[in-house]
């Protein structure tokens, strides 16, 4: 960021928009300048937007700050385009702008990662971020306006009362995707998440009688790649071995630290933070929840390895230093599998490990969240493209192309977990 007090404007850098810029001279754009200096949004530059991604990728180093604001760029580029052929009433584009300024504020740390663990969603912390009185951001939209609150969680919640703006955060095809895949996809060093995004722009509109957006006929190619742009990061980066081995590994090692506490044993915590209550089993309040970031999670766990008990000591040596579990996908029928499971659990106990913490089994989806499919998305969420020529209509993508409908099947994902050392024994019961 540069700022500069004498040019009412400040300028990004951006690895993926070149120049992010805000003109702090308008309302509009002093109203974002103001919520990205609170400490909840500065918080995001701590939370890496992939997690524990750079276990496979090096360079994935990347915040939740830099995403929120590539998204904010995009719905601004939306906005502007769509405004120059609709009517769209100033609050309305305002609230979209900072909706999608504002989307991912109550991630936790490691992102999506720390809501299994701790059995939150983001989403519900992103809304009390921007209603609760005890939050700088509510402050800040509040003195703006006393309606910009209610219409952002509104716009975030799917209960826009225009639906096709709405759509612009909160969709299949929404600014939010639009940025994390060319973001994930350059910070990765991969090609996967690379989609003509300036022309997905040039070719959304909007169905004013419907109230739903929709891509005119010369934009279908572009949704296309975009769509198989996002199937494949899902199965090559954000499904990725190393990453979800890593992941196994932090969900023990937290399990472990909380069982411990549960039966009365010491584990160290730094009182009075985030952490003492995670550990402790106690539910995050407010407060507690905007000030627990990556840097936390990863301070205890290098404390952790000097745990007087073995297990949680091993993981978190495991965890810091890379040895992760290995990961075997279950290339076999679907009714060998249970026998299989138990024959790798019972290897890893006679490996001399407790299998509740170094055996698991891992998998996802097809969830709409990870993949296009007209038959598991909301109706709402369906994209729709026009199609004909002397009396075009809107039909759903998948209808009209067979490369989206080859998409439908998803992608699932079956692997078990577990050490090296008891990685013969394993593949043993595998061949056979």
């Amino acid at each position: 960021m540069e700022p500069n007090d004498k040019v009412p404007e400040r300028n990004y850098r951006d690895a993926v928009h070149n120049i992010i810029r805000i003109n702090t001279s308008t309302p509009d754009g002093a109203l974002a300048a103001e919520l990205i200096d609170t400490p909840e949004f500065q918080r995001l530059r701590r939370i890496r937007q992939l997690g524990l991604a750079f276990f496979a990728y090096q360079s994935a180093e990347h915040s939740r700050f830099t995403h929120s604001l590539g998204a904010f760029h995009i719905a601004t580029r939306l906005l502007d385009r769509l405004g120059a052929k609709y009517k769209i009433a100033d609050e309305d584009r305002i609230a979209v702008r900072i909706a999608a300024l504002l989307h991912d504020i109550g991630h936790g740390p490691f992102s999506h990662v720390m809501e299994s663990i701790l059995g939150f969603h983001h989403e519900d912390f992103t809304i009390a971020a921007i209603s609760n009185p005890a939050s700088k951001i509510a402050g800040v939209l509040t003195d703006f306006s006393p309606d910009l609150a209610p219409a952002i969680v509104d716009i975030i919640s799917g209960n826009f009362h225009c639906k096709s703006l709405g759509q612009l955060v909160s969709s299949q095809l929404d600014a939010d995707r639009m940025d994390y895949l060319l973001r994930d996809s350059i910070m990765t060093g991969v090609k996967y998440g690379i989609y003509d995004l300036e022309w997905i722009i040039r070719s959304l509109e909007i169905d004013e009688e419907g109230d739903r957006l929709f891509v005119s006929s010369r934009g279908l190619y572009a949704v296309e790649d975009y769509l198989q742009a996002r199937y494949y990061m899902f199965r090559q980066v954000y499904f990725h071995r190393t990453l979800r081995a890593a992941e196994c590994v932090l969900r023990s090692l937290i399990q472990r630290a909380i069982d411990l506490v549960r039966n009365g044993e010491q584990v160290f915590r730094a009182e009075d933070t985030a952490l003492d209550s995670v550990i402790a089993g106690r539910p995050l309040t407010f407060a507690e929840h905007f000030s627990l970031d990556d840097s936390d999670v990863l301070f205890h766990i290098k404390q952790w390895r000097k745990s007087s008990d073995p297990i949680l000591a091993d993981l978190s040596a495991r965890f810091i230093e890379r040895r992760l579990f290995k990961i075997l996908d279950l290339d076999m029928p679907e009714e060998s599998r249970p026998e299989f499971i138990e024959n790798a659990r019972r290897a890893v106990l006679d490996a001399g490990f407790d299998a509740d913490y170094y055996f698991a089994e891992d998998t996802a989806a097809d969830e709409p969240y990870f993949f296009y499919s007209s038959r598991e998305a909301a109706p709402r969420d369906h994209i729709f493209v026009e199609s004909g020529f002397s009396s075009p209509s809107l039909r759903e993508i998948s209808q009209i192309s067979p490369a989206v409908r080859g998409l439908q099947k998803g992608h699932r994902i079956h692997r078990v977990s577990f050490p090296e050392e008891a990685r013969d024994a394993i593949l043993a019961h595998y061949r056979h």
